[in-house]
Parts: structure tokens; sequence; C-alpha cells
């Protein structure tokens, strides 16, 4: 696959009990698919994914696949600390039909350089393509570059969505790529909404975006404005969103995002512990952000 354009790192939305809100979930995946979106991720990070239990994760891909129905791409979250258990889960969203499965780093057991090559080798056995991801914050590990280039050449390791947080490095990455001939074969996707023009202005191809969930429209005119070369409005776009984007991470994701979804009258529910509600004064700035940004 050719990954390019806007993806939604969806929120998994709860009911009152805390149970998964098929309804509320599928009424999203209708909502930014009518925004213009290129793909839905489910499942992920921003979906709650460490709070999921297996069923819970399978009935996410399940529903997700069911509900787009071919209109957008899906991608399904299905990454671990256990490389058995990432390949059971890519193996399941490959059964299910989903286009692609995001897989981020094992967290917390720190595996060396070397090992997460093996990881991805592993992975690359499921007929699916596989977007690597690397996010330093959140698994203790950061993924070099000699590392992403060793993944890039491997069958069905398609993409890498990267979030340490330096577009150096992702100069530094397509330079790589683009020595290893692999820059056309292997695509570069933001992992920092923030970050995402100029990531795209260093050779990424689009953003995995957790603030899309509440700002689609203007993410997906971004994206799309550069990689139609129109880097002016890009610009424009990319400062119209910035301080919204840099509220929604104001707490930990997807605790704002949850926070100004519901604010929106969109289906998001509480929170898993052990998040916990945002605190009240960082509401009031949120509220103010989704004002300013016209959304409420």
């Amino acid at each position: 696959m050719n990954f390019e354009g806007t993806y939604v790192a969806m929120v998994t939305p709860f009911d009152e009990e805390r149970n998964i809100d098929e309804e509320g979930f599928r009424s999203n995946i209708n909502y930014l698919i009518e925004k213009g979106v290129n793909g839905l991720v489910g499942a992920g990070t921003t979906g709650e994914s460490a709070t999921l239990n297996h069923d819970e994760h399978r009935q996410i891909i399940e529903i997700l696949v069911d509900e787009v129905d071919g209109r957008v791409e899906t991608i399904a979250g299905t990454g671990s600390n256990s490389t058995v258990e990432a390949i059971d889960l890519t193996r399941f969203a490959q059964d299910a039909g989903a286009d692609a499965a995001l897989v981020i780093t094992p967290y917390y057991n720190k595996p060396q350089q070397h090992a997460l090559v093996e990881h991805y080798r592993a992975l690359s056995a499921c007929d699916i393509p596989i977007i690597a991801y690397n996010v330093p914050s959140r698994t203790g590990i950061n993924m070099d570059v000699e590392t992403i280039v060793e993944i890039a050449k491997i069958d069905n390791i398609d993409a890498i969505k990267e979030a340490s947080g330096s577009v150096d490095k992702v100069s530094d990455i397509y330079n790589a790529l683009a020595r290893e001939g692999l820059e056309d074969d292997f695509n570069i996707l933001s992992g920092e909404d923030s970050l995402t023009f100029p990531i795209m202005a260093v050779g990424g191809t689009g953003v995995i975006s957790a603030s899309a969930n509440i700002d689609a429209k203007r993410m997906v005119l971004m994206v799309d404005s550069i990689l139609n070369d129109d880097y002016t409005r890009a610009m424009e776009l990319h400062y119209e969103m910035l301080e919204l984007i840099r509220v929604l991470f104001i707490e930990s994701n997807p605790v704002p995002v949850k926070t100004a979804m519901d604010i929106m009258g969109l289906p998001s529910g509480p929170f898993r512990q052990p998040l916990a509600p945002m605190k009240e004064e960082n509401v009031e700035l949120l509220k103010k952000a989704l004002k300013d940004s016209q959304l409420i």
C-alpha cells in the first residue's frame, strides 16, 4: 500500500459502564468519512488499547471493517510487548479484512535495536501491510534510523508512524531510505500532529492524527495541500490548527481529545482507569481553543 493522506487515530467511545459504545463508534466512523479522511485507525493508543482486553480489541477491529465497508482504508492497531501476541492480533486483523496493521514497538521490555528488526521480521509472515510505530515517549525505546532502514527492507513492512518528535530524524530517515533506493516504497507518516507540516515538507506522506477526531476537515485540507505542493495554504492551515493541537495534548492523550468530543456532542464517554478526567482549568483552556477554532 502507498500510505498517503490523513488517517485518524480514533478514540474508543465507552458507555457509562465503560463498555464499548458500538453505536457511538459507528457514528464516529461515518462522521470522519464525511470529513474526507483517507483512513481510520481502530484500537490504537488513542483508542485506549492498553485497557482493552483481547475480545474487545478484536471487536473494535471487526466493527471498524464492517462499518467502513471499503469506503476508506482501515488500519487495525495490533501491537503488543509480546511478539507472539502481536502476530496473533495482526493475523486476526488480516482475517477480518483490515487493509493494514499499525504495530507499535514493544513497550516496557525495551528490546535491542537488532531485536526490533527481528520483531518486525516475524510479523512480516502475516499477509497484510504493516506500519511500524515509533513513539519512544510511550514505549521507552526509540528506533534508530539504521533500524528503520532495515525494517523497510522486510516484505509487508510498508511504512512507519514516526513520533519521536524530531524533524531532523525524519530528514535522516528519508535520506537513508533514498541511499538504499527505498524512498518510494516505504512511507513516513507523522505521528506528531503539530509537526505534520514540517515532517511532510521533508519527505513524509501523511499523518496518523489524534486531533483529527476533532478537526478532521482542516487536517485533511492541510495534508492535501502539501501533497498538491500548495505549501502557502498548508502553512496557513498549520497555524490555524496549532493552538488547538497543543491544548489537545495538554494532558495525556486521549483525555483532552475525548473531552473535546464530549463538548462537541460526539460519542466519547468516560475514560478507563488509570486515566482520569481533565483538570477543570485545562477544560476551560480546551473550550476556549474549540471556540477560537469555530468548532463549538
